[in-house]
């Protein structure tokens, strides 16, 4: 799949992907939760060299070690997870895409990590990390 494109809420950071996403997944981990104010939030990740980031550049924060979290700057919106561990990889938010039609999630991870009091009724493989 190629063409996603997508924004932050004040539009001020804006992304187009050129290559086909490598692989999806609803993250339950405690870190993701914090940076996110959700119970859990759903990434897709492709190639960095594929993703072309327009407008202001995006602020990161290093959550952990080898980990940067990338966000505008100007609203807060959360965008962008890289760890060293995957080098040539970024995550990017299904939400702050233009649509997200056609992007189907494939699979929990950090599933022990879940909030007890949100249910995930689905067949999807529910990993630990």
């Amino acid at each position: 799949m190629s063409g996603l494109s997508g924004r932050c809420l004040c539009r001020s950071v804006r992304y187009r992907v050129s290559g086909p996403i490598i692989h999806t997944g609803h993250c339950h981990c405690e870190s993701c939760r914090r940076a996110t104010s959700s119970p859990v939030t759903s990434f897709f990740c492709v190639a960095t060299a594929d993703v072309a980031f327009e407008g202001e550049a995006l602020r990161h924060f290093a959550s952990s070690p080898g980990v940067s979290r990338g966000f505008c700057g100007n609203c807060g919106s959360p965008m962008s997870f890289a760890t060293d561990k995957r080098p040539g990889e970024i995550d990017l938010y299904v939400a702050t895409l233009d649509d997200a039609s056609g992007v189907t999630v494939s699979q929990h991870w950090f599933w022990s990590e879940r909030v007890a009091w949100l249910s995930c009724d689905d067949d999807l493989p529910k990993h630990d990390n």
